[in-house]
């Protein structure tokens, strides 16, 4: 595997934690109302198990109200069951052929809850980070060794220092991730 393949399939893997970490974000709940926060709530319609957002339309009218209007309006009440089995702690209100969910301000101890969730996801994703150097690392000595490839230590060695930048580059960007999320959540 030459070089700059190790860098770029290192850097694709970083990019990718750090994407997986804003889904993950999305869905954690603060005090105001967001489509992420039930998006991917899974509902049993048609005998299969399926994220809320296939089958429904969700939006957000006022900054504590959530609106849910399924595509099949026979599908209600598995979607109301299904955002109840979420464990989200939101009780869905069945009006009429759409779902109203009401965001109830957060209390200061389930803030603290869900600024340790985040900061527990964050950490997850830093490893996942430190994982691709280590194995972008691995990949760089694999290569040194190999005769065929002809380079220098000082190849890898260059390889290695951009590898750690690249660390560092996403370690900054899921921190910045985490800090914000954490405001968001202690807003009032």
């Amino acid at each position: 595997m030459e070089l700059d393949e190790i860098l770029l399939t290192a850097e694709e893997s970083m990019d990718k934690s750090v994407d997986y970490l804003k889904g993950e974000l999305r869905g954690v709940r603060t005090g105001r109302a967001s489509t992420g926060l039930v998006e991917f709530v899974k509902v049993e319609c048609y005998g299969a198990e399926t994220d809320l957002r296939s089958v429904a339309m969700i939006s957000v009218p006022e900054p504590t109200q959530i609106v849910i209007k399924p595509f099949d309006p026979s599908t209600v009440h598995e979607i109301a069951k299904g955002i109840e089995k979420s464990g989200l702690g939101l009780n869905p209100n069945v009006d009429g052929k759409q779902i109203r969910l009401n965001i109830p301000p957060l209390s200061g101890e389930r803030r603290n809850q869900l600024i340790a969730s985040v900061k527990q996801m964050g950490e997850q994703a830093k490893v996942a980070i430190r994982n691709a150097r280590r194995d972008a690392n691995k990949h760089a000595d694999g290569a040194a060794k190999d005769k065929s490839a002809h380079l220098s230590e000082d190849d890898v060695s260059d390889a290695k220092e951009e590898v750690q930048e690249l660390t560092k580059k996403y370690e900054t960007q899921v921190e910045e991730l985490v800090n914000a999320k954490t405001k968001e959540i202690q807003e009032i």
